[in-house]
């Protein structure tokens, strides 16, 4: 697979600003590392680079937005079980990144990535209760777990079904640091034991924590000064290029 070296300035580059930008949205929105980095990091290089690069870094910020938001955490069972889905869902995914062809990986990330935008757009009023959101938490957890696993990318299932709970933002921050911090710990042993994750991509998962500790305060100053809209529809138009190049890579590698 296409790897980041550590001599090369451009892996570095590339690297840097799709997890500075990243950190920007997630400081803004409480969310969204991976919707900026993975797709930005697999546009030029290997999917499964993307992917095991941010579990590491995704663990360490989303443990410190654990304890900074544990007293917003609701009083059901929710937050634990859909935490508990994600873990068990991470695990399958991570077996899916490691065995499925990298054109596969390509075009579901890019679906993944499309999806999300289109319900972004698309359905924007969507509301479910919290009887609902009980009742889906597990098969909810679990697909999203699949998808971050394989792809690293859930955005289109946990954002999407937190955000239609609408929840408090300190209690949506929470619960969803709780599920990504708990599909790291899954994540990180398999992709080891499987041989994703090198010693190389350690020392650059640390070096990720970088641009993300700097975008994270960045994010959170513009979240207070601009529109919330007009930073959506400017990340969703990020999001199409990136995903367009990423499905116009997956043609060329069948061709």
């Amino acid at each position: 697979m296409t790897t980041i070296s550590l001599s090369d300035p451009s892996s570095f580059a590339i690297m840097f600003i799709g997890l500075f930008f990243g950190a920007i949205l997630k400081g803004t929105t409480g969310a969204g590392l991976p919707i900026i980095a993975i797709p930005t990091i697999a546009a030029f290089y290997d999917v499964r680079i993307a992917v095991v690069l941010l579990v590491i870094p995704n663990f360490f910020t989303n443990v410190w937005q654990i304890r900074k938001y544990r007293t917003h955490n609701l009083t059901n069972t929710f937050a634990r079980n859909f935490a508990l889905a994600g873990i068990v869902g991470a695990g399958i995914g991570t077996l899916l990144l490691a065995y499925l062809p990298l054109v596969l990986l390509n075009i579901i990330i890019a679906m993944a990535v499309f999806a999300y935008i289109a319900l972004r757009l698309f359905r924007p009023e969507f509301h479910l209760t919290t009887n609902v959101m009980q009742k889906w938490e597990w098969i909810a957890g679990g697909s999203a777990g699949v998808l971050q696993g394989a792809v690293g990318l859930s955005s289109p299932i946990t954002i999407t079904f937190l955000h239609a709970g609408r929840l408090p933002r300190f209690t949506f921050i929470y619960i969803a640091s709780l599920f990504f911090a708990g599909m790291c710990i899954i994540q990180l042993p398999l992709q080891l034991a499987l041989g994703l994750m090198t010693k190389e991509l350690v020392i650059l998962s640390f070096l990720a924590l970088i641009p993300i500790f700097v975008g994270l305060p960045i994010g959170e100053r513009v979240g207070r000064k601009i529109s919330i809209v007009l930073f959506d529809r400017t990340i969703l138009v990020l999001l199409t290029v990136l995903a367009i190049k990423m499905l116009t890579d997956a043609v060329l590698m069948l061709n």
